[in-house]
């Protein structure tokens, strides 16, 4: 479904900008993270270049997006530090046996084109690691994340938000990759790509913005290994 996103003519004025448009481009890929290995690995094991095998885990790699034709600089793309990762904690302590559900943006690639005094459009492709702790309830979880455009450095332009529904399948984690595309109008052809900046992140309420700008983090499979049941 096509969604636009309208800019205030103070704002276009001053950004050289009509309208802002976010277009879903792909479907998500969802698979459980620590599948993604070469055949005969164990989750979490890494082939190193002398063939051995490390249990240190990796990130999954988010693949390229095909380069396209600018004629000048891309926007800066970017995910808000702030907004980068969701944590849901029950009770008042922080510890791992409060964690339900969990997220965190793990890649973000992006591309442009534009020539001339045409509209810059702007490919993205988001990586979201996600994590189901032993307050989680249920299998499955929708994420709500957004993408804002932004006049570099001031003024909000426009800011879409977008779900992310996602089935567990009874594991424990699992990676989904979205794509999307951002179509930003100029009003004069020097109105160059880094005039502007797209930024990246989840939902997340006052209390979990401020987990994350303390520096605090679960990984996605935080207190897994804590759901347990009491000895008999």
């Amino acid at each position: 479904m096509r969604r636009v996103l309208k800019v205030s003519l103070a704002s276009a004025l001053v950004a050289a900008a009509a309208s802002v448009m976010v277009l879903p481009t792909a479907a998500s890929a969802q698979y459980p993270q620590g599948q993604q290995g070469r055949p005969g690995q164990s989750p979490g094991q890494q082939q190193q270049e002398d063939g051995s095998t490390s249990d240190r885990p990796r990130p999954p790699r988010i693949a390229p997006l095909r380069r396209s034709a600018a004629a000048g600089p891309c926007p800066y793309v970017k995910v808000l530090y702030d907004a980068a990762r969701y944590v849901e904690l029950t009770g008042d302590r922080v510890t791992m046996a409060n964690v339900g559900f969990t997220g965190e943006i793990e890649g973000l690639v992006s591309d442009c084109a534009y020539q001339s005094d045409q509209p810059i459009t702007v490919h993205t492709r988001v990586q979201f690691n996600l994590g189901r702790g032993p307050q989680a309830q249920g299998d499955g979880r929708t994420y709500r994340y957004w993408i804002a455009v932004t006049e570099r450095n001031r003024a909000v332009l426009a800011k879409e938000y977008f779900d992310l529904p996602v089935n567990f399948d009874g594991a424990t984690t699992a990676t989904v990759t979205q794509d999307q595309t951002i179509v930003i109008p100029r009003a004069e052809a020097t109105t160059s790509g880094d005039h502007f900046e797209v930024l990246v992140g989840f939902d997340v309420t006052p209390a979990m913005a401020e987990f994350n700008r303390n520096g605090n983090r679960f990984r996605a499979n935080a207190g897994t290994g804590a759901a347990q049941p009491p000895a008999q």
